[in-house]
């Protein structure tokens, strides 16, 4: 047996325990490993700089970008807040065996629906140490087993982080094996054959990357392949507040998902706000190329192509179009975006509401930065990504994109026929207000 298909069916057997280890040994575990990244710092940073150092090696042949070893990098603030992002997850409300669905399908016949785990879930992503954490806080809460594959640059960061994750929950009593790492690449391929084992990918990387993985498994794939994220400047726009937005949206963090590639500017405040726009962005180092509108307003700047309408930039260059209205916004948008998240600046409700209706993407934005796309900011501890997916989860996606259903029947010696032919008896199908929950602590009790 490979070293995959092993690592692979220990999960799946931790799986199967992990589904029903009580709420409170999980959210114990989750503390126990924040203590641990926090108490181990200089450990994590170190492993971190070995990664860095070859990364930096890379850039300066021209092999890497500076917003890859910019992701890369971690420091004493990073780890601060992937701390708190696990100790956040921990105290979440635990999404498994909630009632989605109950029925009384007849005296002494009762149905259940309620959340369980998915089961055994893949993690393929870029050199982003932060993920790790990220992804397996999320499915231990889930009762996931996960089995995680990070970019070779981050292999010392991803080791680390991994082992300390793996010490202190296995310490705490989940079960051995829910978490595994692999890291050679020729493993991705041999991950993709277990469809019998491995219940859901979650790619994090490249538009081409994920399209092969979709290509090449039986696997469900849940993700999104690009982040082409507007922001749209009304006509009825607070121009400083749209200054500070659009500011934000690319330049606090060029090199993630949700940072804005494409401002579409409303034709009657384009004289006025581009210019200034511009100048802040010009502080900033930002490339800004524009259709002829645009650059006939800043004179110098690179004209904007088809195919900067479709780039993920992750970098400091952003394209700029000036609309005509709302309309031409919100066509544009559907048209070169990639449904991920999409902006508004506007004081007017009605072109508000028609723009957050009219957008196709899993986050829409009212007068605030495309940044705040994002599973911790929404509330949600954390996330294993972000979706654009219009089955299962969609947008940012955390607990609840990491569980599933299944009906529970309850009898008392029922059968199909009492309910069929001339003398058939008649579902009730009377909705209960009784919970699962309820039945939970009625078994346990053994009454």
């Amino acid at each position: 047996m490979g070293e995959v298909m092993s690592k692979t069916k220990a999960a799946r057997e931790a799986a199967l325990k992990l589904a029903n280890i009580p709420s409170e040994v999980k959210t114990a575990a989750l503390s126990k490993a924040a203590s641990a990244i926090s108490k181990n710092t200089d450990f994590v940073l170190k492993a971190n700089k070995k990664d860095i150092e070859l990364a930096t090696r890379l850039l300066a042949k021209g092999k890497l970008s500076k917003s890859f070893v910019q992701r890369l990098k971690l420091d004493e603030d990073k780890l601060k807040e992937i701390v708190r992002m696990i100790e956040s997850v921990a105290k979440l409300e635990d999404p498994i065996g909630k009632t989605l669905y109950s029925m009384e399908l007849d005296e002494g016949l009762e149905l259940y629906k309620i959340s369980c785990p998915i089961g055994v879930i893949g993690s393929i992503f870029e050199a982003r140490p932060d993920v790790l954490p990220q992804i397996s806080s999320l499915c231990l809460k889930s009762g996931n087993a996960i089995i995680l594959k990070g970019g070779r640059e981050a292999k010392h960061s991803n080791e680390a982080l991994f082992e300390l994750m793996r010490k202190a929950t296995e310490g705490a009593g989940i079960p051995q094996g829910w978490i595994q790492l692999i890291e050679a690449r020729k493993d991705v391929r041999e991950l993709l054959k277990l469809d019998e084992y491995i219940d859901l990918l979650v790619p994090r990387g490249s538009k081409k990357f994920i399209k092969y993985l979709q290509a090449n498994t039986r696997i469900p794939v849940l993700g999104h392949a690009e982040g082409i994220c507007h922001v749209y400047v009304d006509k009825h726009a607070d121009l400083e507040q749209a200054l500070n937005i659009c500011y934000d949206a690319k330049v606090q963090y060029p090199a993630v998902c949700n940072a804005a590639e494409t401002l579409l500017v409303h034709r009657a405040i384009a004289p006025d706000f581009l210019p200034r726009l511009a100048e802040r962005f010009s502080r900033a180092g930002v490339e800004i190329r524009g259709c002829e509108r645009t650059r006939r307003i800043l004179k110098g700047i690179k004209k904007a192509t088809e195919k900067d309408w479709r780039a993920e930039y992750l970098d400091l260059t952003i394209s700029i179009k000036v609309v005509n209205d709302i309309e031409e916004a919100i066509e544009h948008i559907n048209t070169y975006g990639s449904k991920h998240t999409d902006a508004i600046v506007t004081r007017d409700r009605k072109s508000a509401l028609k723009f957050l209706m009219g957008v196709d993407s899993s986050s829409v934005m009212l007068n605030a930065s495309t940044r705040f796309s994002d599973g911790y900011r929404y509330g949600l501890g954390a996330e294993v990504g972000i979706s654009t997916n219009k089955i299962h989860a969609r947008g940012p996606v955390g607990l609840e994109g990491l569980v599933t259903s299944k009906y529970c029947l309850l009898g008392n010696g029922h059968v199909v026929s009492t309910y069929l032919g001339p003398s058939a008896k008649r579902f009730l199908h009377k909705p209960l207000s009784k919970r699962w929950s309820d039945i939970v602590r009625i078994f346990e009790e053994g009454t």
